[in-house]
């Protein structure tokens, strides 16, 4: 049906507001065209007086539109599209024929209109959504009906094929579909006149085609050109290989053209615009902030950017804003309607920045109740096993170690003392640079635990560190045991029983082991994942502690943790945690931070060799082995592959041994070795039998070499910041000064400049928060498998948002523990964290 006059207008007095009134929707400016509209309305309004006064009202308001400034222009187009509601001839809604409406009455006057120019440029759609032109459509009238919980595939037009492919982006839903955010938005918003256009900046055109027309090209593909003008002048658009275009480019159709603009032979040209016949209020894919999403092989962006804007139309008045209203308030933060719509199709920059703030704080939000809930499940609704010690005990602890505690240990060891005692379950995080005595105060734990008539479980991530472990504990046991036996009498032949559990063990080995643990003969057992096997019980577990915890995943620790009934839980880690991590991945843990290092712990230089520098590393291993000393070289980081990791360190052995160090004693250790030939080679090693230690990452914790002062990392710049830290931890152990040399082969200045970066600090923290700064925590020492959910618009580096959020989660949690009197919020926060409590 041919649009009438008041449809005409209705569209480009909207088309203008939602563009910031540029005057620049109509070639020549409403000035020009307002006069000609009226003439043509009067003419179709013939025979209704009513109308055509309503008419010259409207032409009376928009006079001088020209000479307005934006916020009088705003103005003015508000009143106008008032009084257009009003007059226009047969519009649903509040009047059903043409004359009825304006039978006998005036209309009522607009309500007053004061925004200030800062709002006007800001703001021009606020809160608003885009009002339907037109009867709705089928489509529309369909996808009206979408629960938000309904599958994609109950949308007309997607196919089990497409539907396969956004699965892979993690939309099955409609409600995926709206909480799928663009990466970026092109910035298209910024409308020219042709004769205004700039070179080489991203710009937008309103004209109309002159002509369309396909071309061959030189190179043999096919150009499809189409001629723009608007009252300025005259540009050209260029496309490849799309042929399809030309049933849309019509001579004297308008269009929206935007892109870079670039000189071809003295002309102006837009070669492969975005582009968008304006047809609607809204713009979809030009002439705005234009949205890009992520995609996958066989989708399109113009295709699930139309998808998602019909689906958004028509589904977004059914999302409910979980937000307390005060709450949002208080924060000053938009509501969440606007705020997705805002996020897919911004008005402007500033909407833009408003639904990114709405969004990321709902985030953190949730994040906050999440950990708070989960602290509170683990230790106020859960009874737990009191673990309490005398301070005779204690002192004679503790005068049976074998050195003097530093003040850092003696504080932790307190914290861990009265979390002990408590009826409720500890729940510790350790964290403590390498070499900081976080065993040494594990031990004391374990040992209380013992006093108590408790079974105690360690479980590292790899042999290696089990096996370091063990020694240790096992030597500090036999030294502290005797005296507390003397004390308390004997409880197992007067011994404390240590065992080590790994998977490398024979099957009559682990099958006795298994007999001895649920029997209660065993009193401690350090193991890897060994530990969480279905064959493992204990009879009366009262003391998890996991070590290196971040290298386990979420399920790992839950399913050790359920072997026994509401066990204290001691994480530890040697790798600084920065403070946003503490505040989300580990919000629900008591934190204690071993922040002093025992007195003779050497400082380590740190040096980066750029590859035509590598002979002289090469020599500097050579001069310390001439001194007596030894080192480690690490094979860079192939993948998260013990297998290849291994084939490849093989072959860097063999490249070592036979053409740089052939005169030198050589050892190779990787994770896919035999435990006894770890053992061996572990052996010879700390017999001084070898100069060099060639490795994979295993000796990233654990390896406790004195004599060894030279770490060289090959491939550094592979490594996170945080893991080339652990590795200098290694050396550096003795009393002889001890060095870290980085190599790469080939690295960008922005992986060079994070090199840099460890050169320079000793601070494990401040390379922990630029080490996270820089990779994200997806990657930040595996936190994908933490438990903690994705981020899809909150960045942890937003630290002031971080400790609002945790304020605001605070607060409402100290109100209202379960969220009875929120139950939308309460329903949110158990969907975001579905699937991924660690402590459920």
């Amino acid at each position: 049906m041919k649009e009438n006059s008041f449809e005409r207008l209705q569209k480009i007095l909207s088309l203008e507001k939602k563009q910031g009134c540029p005057n620049k929707i109509i070639i020549g400016g409403l000035d020009s065209f307002v006069p000609r509209w009226v003439a043509k309305a009067k003419m179709e309004a013939a025979g209704h007086p009513r109308i055509i006064e309503g008419v010259e009202h409207i032409g009376s308001l928009l006079q001088s539109y020209n000479q307005s400034d934006p916020a009088t222009r705003l103005g003015q187009i508000e009143k106008a599209l008032y009084h257009l509601s009003q007059v226009w001839p047969g519009r649903e809604g509040d009047y059903q024929s043409s004359i009825g409406p304006l039978a006998g009455a005036k209309p009522s006057s607009p309500p007053p209109i004061t925004v200030s120019p800062t709002e006007a440029q800001s703001y021009p759609s606020y809160n608003r959504l885009p009002r339907p032109l037109k009867t709705p459509s089928l489509l529309t009238k369909r996808l009206a009906r979408l629960d938000l919980t309904s599958p994609i595939t109950t949308i007309w037009g997607i196919s089990a094929g497409r539907a396969s492919r956004l699965s892979k982006l993690g939309i099955n839903t409609v409600e995926d579909l709206l909480y799928h955010f663009p990466r970026c938005h092109l910035d298209y918003s910024a409308m020219k006149s042709i004769k205004d256009l700039s070179l080489g900046e991203q710009q937008s055109i309103l004209g109309t085609i002159w002509e369309a027309r396909a071309e061959p090209a030189r190179s043999g593909m096919l150009k499809i050109m189409a001629t723009v003008s608007d009252d300025t002048g005259v540009v050209e658009a260029i496309w490849f290989n799309q042929r399809h275009l030309l049933k849309y480019l019509r001579t004297g159709q308008p269009i929206v053209l935007s892109g870079e603009v670039k000189a071809y032979k003295g002309r102006l040209q837009f070669e492969s615009p975005d582009w968008e016949i304006p047809e609607a209020e809204d713009l979809t894919h030009a002439g705005r902030l234009v949205p890009v999403y992520p995609l996958t092989e066989g989708l399109h962006i113009r295709w699930l950017r139309s998808l998602i804007k019909q689906v958004l139309d028509a589904t977004l008045p059914k999302v409910k804003d979980h937000l307390p209203a005060d709450l949002r308030q208080t924060m000053r933060l938009i509501d969440l309607q606007t705020a997705i719509a805002q996020m897919h199709f911004p008005d402007n920059k500033m909407l833009l920045q408003a639904a990114q703030q709405r969004l990321a704080f709902d985030e953190l939000f949730l994040i906050q109740l999440g950990v708070l809930q989960r602290r509170q499940h683990w230790q106020m609704d859960q009874l737990g096993n009191a673990m309490p010690i005398s301070e005779e005990e204690r002192n004679l602890l503790l005068q049976s170690l074998p050195f003097k505690l530093t003040a850092a240990q003696e504080r932790v060891l307190q914290e861990l003392l009265n979390d002990l005692s408590q009826p409720r379950p500890m729940i510790r995080l350790l964290q403590g640079e390498v070499g900081s005595g976080k065993t040494v105060v594990a031990t004391v734990a374990i040992i209380i635990s013992w006093i108590n008539g408790f079974q105690s479980v360690l479980m590292v991530p790899t042999e290696i560190l089990a096996e370091q472990h063990y020694r240790t504990i096992s030597a500090l046991v036999d030294r502290i045991a005797p005296s507390l036996v003397k004390e308390k009498g004997p409880l197992i032949d007067g011994q404390l029983q240590v065992r080590l559990l790994t998977g490398s063990l024979r099957k009559s080995e682990k099958e006795s082991l298994y007999r001895q643990i649920a029997d209660g003969e065993i009193d401690i057992i350090i193991g890897t994942h060994a530990l969480i096997q279905e064959g493992v019980e204990f009879k009366r577990l009262g003391l998890v502690i996991v070590d290196e915890q971040h290298r386990f995943g979420v399920m790992q620790r839950a399913a050790l943790r359920q072997k026994g009934y509401n066990p204290h839980l001691l994480v530890m880690t040697a790798t600084p945690i920065p403070r946003t991590l503490a505040m989300t991945l580990y919000g629900d843990l008591d934190i204690s931070v071993i922040d002093e290092l025992p007195p003779g712990r050497q400082q380590i230089l740190t040096y980066f060799f750029p590859k035509k520098e590598r002979l002289r590393a090469y020599n500097f291993v050579r001069e310390q082995v001439r001194q007596g000393r030894q080192s480690f070289i690490i094979c860079p980081l192939i993948e998260e592959s013990e297998k290849i990791e291994a084939k490849a360190a093989t072959a860097e052995y063999e490249r070592l041994k036979t053409h740089v160090f052939p005169d030198l004693r050589l050892g190779l250790l990787h994770g896919k070795m035999k435990a006894q030939d770890k053992e061996t080679v572990m052996s010879q090693f700390q017999r001084q039998e070898l100069d060099i230690l060639v490795s994979t990452a295993v000796v990233e914790v654990g390896i406790d070499i004195p004599n060894a002062t030279v770490m060289l990392i090959e491939g550094a710049d592979r490594f996170g910041l945080a893991q080339l830290h652990q590795f200098r931890g290694r050396v550096g152990r003795g009393t002889e000064k001890s060095y870290c040399l980085l190599l790469s082969e080939s690295i960008s200045p922005e992986a060079e400049q994070r090199l840099r970066i460890i050169t320079q600090t000793q601070d494990g923290f401040l390379l922990a928060e630029e080490d996270l700064k820089m990779r994200g925590p997806g990657e930040f020492f595996g936190t994908k498998q933490s438990g903690m959910p994705d981020l899809k618009i909150a960045r942890l580096s937003d630290i002031a948002l971080l400790e609002q959020a945790r304020s605001a989660a605070t607060d409402l949690f100290q109100q209202d523990l379960r969220l009875s009197r929120y139950p939308a919020l309460a329903e949110k926060v158990a969907a975001f964290w579905h699937g991924t409590n660690e402590f459920s």
